[in-house]
């Protein structure tokens, strides 16, 4: 395991200001790091500074920070220019979900930083060995998987890809602890990574029902809120059945896999939906429909839900951390 790393020490690196993005460089700050962050123009530089600002004030108000938002502000620093990311000793990239844009992204990192620099992609789904494929040094290369709100969130997951060398990824995961985070890691690259594969594994067979009319979406959210949503806060899924009695569902499993929705295409709803121009509360229209006010109400009360969530997992960490599985004890 490598030392504890020293934030305050280490100039760190986002590439990419959007929603995620400033997200993550509020992270890192609250963490301790001096960033450097690059964009496209100083109009998105401004507008980043000021949501950077906004996220740490949150974090303050909620007792996630010490430090003063505005100190901690002066600590990043802007730019165009991939060379001022020289010193840094984590790179972030955190743009559009298009292998081509962040091939690019990459080799203008790698030619701009130390060969031993860690360098992460926050990537959703993209495979981190398709990414590594004509990196100068892609053995310092992970994909480092945050979910948003960055700054707030517990989750980060760690990808290792075919050519990724285990110093590296122990380097990214003592630096997700050192953020704050939970992390898991990816021994083996696969597409979607953990957390997207089991979402999307809900998500088709929640289409499935609405669909050919077994449920709304009405009673297919409140039956998955009043469910998963209670217990997957303080344990997994196989934690859950050891505390839940693991017979039972082996028997249930005999009989429900084969009946599961197995489809490999979009589900016609979401392709209904996305053609009306639907983007969520961002644009009011979504799966629901939303007053400007309401939308409002939902981001707010989204925000404070995870900040509560928050707490609640730390609360109980240390008994959720405090055995290992079966299979790493034996």
């Amino acid at each position: 395991m490598p030392a504890a790393i020293k934030t305050s020490e280490m100039p760190a690196g986002v590439i990419g200001l959007g929603l995620m993005g400033t997200s993550i460089v509020a992270c890192l700050l609250a963490a301790g790091h001096r960033v450097v962050a690059a964009g496209r123009n100083a109009r998105e530089y401004q507008k980043a500074r000021r949501r950077v600002l906004g996220l740490l004030r949150q974090m303050k108000t909620k007792g996630f920070l010490n430090a003063g938002p505005p100190t901690l502000l002066e600590r990043l620093s802007t730019t165009v220019d991939f060379s001022e990311l020289r010193d840094c000793g984590v790179v972030i990239e955190s743009i559009i979900e298009e292998v081509g844009a962040k091939k690019d992204c990459l080799r203008r990192i790698e030619g701009s930083v130390s060969p031993d620099t860690v360098i992460g992609s926050n990537t959703s789904a993209i495979p981190i060995t398709l990414l590594q494929k004509g990196m100068a040094h892609p053995e310092r290369f992970l994909g480092i998987h945050w979910a948003e709100p960055a700054h707030i969130t517990r989750f980060l997951e760690i990808i290792a890809g075919d050519r990724t060398e285990p110093v590296h990824a122990e380097r990214a995961l003592a630096l997700a602890r050192a953020w704050g985070k939970e992390p898991t890691f990816v021994r083996r690259d696969i597409r979607g990574f953990i957390t997207n594969r089991l979402m999307y594994a809900m998500l088709r067979e929640a289409f499935f029902l609405v669909e050919n009319g077994y449920a709304t979406m009405e009673d297919l959210d409140r039956s998955a809120r009043n469910d998963m949503g209670w217990w997957m806060t303080f344990a997994g899924p196989f934690r859950y059945l050891d505390l839940t009695g693991i017979p039972a569902y082996e028997a249930v499993m005999r009989d429900l896999l084969p009946e599961l929705c197995n489809g490999k295409s979009v589900p016609r709803l979401m392709s209904e939906v996305v053609k009306t121009g639907a983007r969520g509360v961002a644009n009011h229209k979504g799966f629901y429909s939303y007053t400007p006010s309401q939308a409002r109400r939902w981001e707010k009360a989204f925000l404070e839900f995870t900040f509560d969530v928050r707490r609640l997992a730390l609360k109980y960490s240390k008994v959720a951390g405090s055995r290992k599985p079966r299979s790493d004890s034996t």
